[in-house]
């Protein structure tokens, strides 16, 4: 059995009850599309960061579309953002017409290297796409600087960062808009697809209502185009409420089982996460790195362990991608670090004695690895 089945099965058992009570509620309801379970969530879940707005979506990648849409940006326009991200970051830019420029990461945290932005922009440029990436905010002072200085919308993708923060401020409050995957793994998870964007502008938040609705405002009446059908299902956003008032625990057991990996993996030749100064991270994922990382997740399968690697291809490296703007990069830490990165299993319900299997078999092969 994988983590990631005992993740599932784990909250499952722990939660089933809230959970069929929440998909009761609907289906009694006699309100199965942009319901009350949507706007409530959409109130709370703005609430919860302090934003003005807040539009549920279908999912992360549309969450990210439709957030650039909402501010303008499609065919012609160049979108900065980074290879080191879930493809459908990039997918979603490319979805709207526009070209994703990327620049690197930086070597310590693996998140976007704010020092090449300025060097990146073009007259083409519209937008800059920070991802806060495995749980922890890109550094938002120096993207925002650029930006004003450049007349550049920000749209934060915080897929993998749901009560993250960076100085004290929530992630998702910093650009014009942040987009939010609610997939089952993510920290706050749906129990199957969901997405919304927030943002403190009014003149978005209105595209982005048009944009889920055809483009529409009023029933039957197309306002503007384009339009999606890109709606979050009153089931899961109905999940998604109850699970929001869970969140900061989630994200305290996330935590809890990354201290207990840094220290009993300290001592290891493994290059353990490193938190950005500020930054509160909520570890959607624990990123570790080792040079002959392969190996190592060869030797764990011996030990019934099987590792996710996050991520093993840049984006800008993948055939969908041949022959595009996007691809004529040369990112060299991007491309080194993607031989090395793996994950270890992270999720709240992770209990110490899994823990300790992971553990003990990670310095058992550690310890083989590193002597050959």
């Amino acid at each position: 059995m994988t983590m990631s089945v005992w993740a599932y099965q784990d909250e499952y058992a722990a939660e089933r009850d809230d959970i069929l009570e929440a998909v009761d509620s609907v289906f009694s309801s006699g309100r199965l599309v942009l319901g009350p379970s949507v706007e409530n969530f959409e109130t709370e879940f703005a609430g919860y960061h302090g934003a003005a707005h807040c539009v549920g979506v279908d999912n992360g990648t549309n969450a990210v579309k439709l957030a650039l849409e909402a501010l303008g940006i499609g065919a012609g326009d160049e979108v900065i953002t980074v290879s080191n991200t879930a493809a459908p970051t990039v997918v979603a830019i490319a979805s709207t017409g526009a070209t994703a420029k990327f620049v690197d990461i930086d070597p310590a945290t693996y998140l976007m290297d704010t020092t090449q932005l300025a060097s990146a922009i073009t007259e083409r440029t519209r937008c800059i796409v920070p991802v806060h990436l495995y749980g922890q905010c890109v550094p938002m002072a120096p993207v925002k600087e650029i930006a004003a200085a450049h007349g550049l919308a920000v749209v934060e993708d915080c897929a993998q960062a749901h009560g993250a923060r960076q100085g004290g401020r929530m992630a998702g409050t910093f650009g014009d808009a942040a987009a939010y995957s609610f997939y089952p793994t993510k920290v706050l998870g749906a129990y199957g697809d969901g997405g919304a964007v927030l943002t403190s502008r009014a003149d978005v938040a209105r595209n982005l209502r048009r944009l889920r609705y055809y483009g529409m405002e009023e029933r039957y009446y197309v306002e503007a185009l384009p339009g999606h059908n890109s709606r979050l299902d009153e089931v899961q956003a109905e999940i998604l409420r109850r699970k929001l008032r869970r969140l900061d625990g989630y994200v305290a057991a996330r935590r809890a089982v990354a201290d207990r990996y840094a220290e009993a993996l300290g001592d290891t030749s493994l290059v353990l996460p490193a938190t950005a100064d500020g930054n509160d991270h909520v570890y959607y994922v624990y990123v570790v790195r080792h040079p002959r990382r392969d190996l190592v997740i060869e030797r764990l399968r011996e030990h019934d362990i099987e590792l996710n690697v996050s991520y093993p291809w840049p984006v800008h490296t993948m055939a969908g991608f041949a022959g595009t703007e996007s691809a004529a990069v040369s990112l060299p830490v991007t491309e080194q670090y993607a031989k090395e990165i793996f994950s270890l299993p992270m999720y709240p319900s992770l209990g110490v004695e899994r823990q300790d299997q992971v553990i003990d078999a990670l310095r058992k092969v550690l310890d083989e690895v590193d002597s050959i």
